[in-house]
């Protein structure tokens, strides 16, 4: 009894040394928000959204998306994917990636638009 009174106490004052999480402390992450506004891109087809070569995201018409990722750069890549909507098959596309350097505890929103060399993300303002 006595050894399993001191082995409870024991554990319970290593928990005591463990570190706190803390609300208040600073962000190792930062949220990128991209949406997708109707009146920039004019398409119905979905538009995906590759992070350093990696599918993650669709969007369609009047949708966004956001991504906590890790501070440092990060490169934005979009095009058109096929689908069910007659004319979504990509043709020849401009496949550049847009670099952009994330900051810890930063919220940055894009908005997809389009212009003569296809899809780029223009900076929005976060509207609150």
């Amino acid at each position: 009894m006595r050894r399993a009174a001191l082995g409870l106490f024991g554990l319970l004052g290593m928990f005591g040394l463990a570190p706190q999480a803390s609300a208040e402390g600073p962000s190792d992450y930062s949220v990128l928000i991209i949406s997708r506004e109707r009146l920039e891109v004019a398409t119905t087809c979905e538009i995906g959204l590759y992070l350093n070569d990696h599918l993650a995201g669709r969007l369609f018409q009047e949708q966004s998306t956001s991504f906590n990722l890790p501070a440092g750069p990060v490169a934005v890549r979009m095009r058109l994917l096929p689908g069910q909507a007659p004319g979504c098959l990509p043709g020849i596309e401009n496949q550049r990636s847009t670099q952009l350097n994330l900051q810890a505890g930063q919220i940055n929103k894009y908005r997809i638009a389009v212009d003569q060399n296809g899809l780029y993300l223009k900076k929005a303002s976060l509207g609150y």
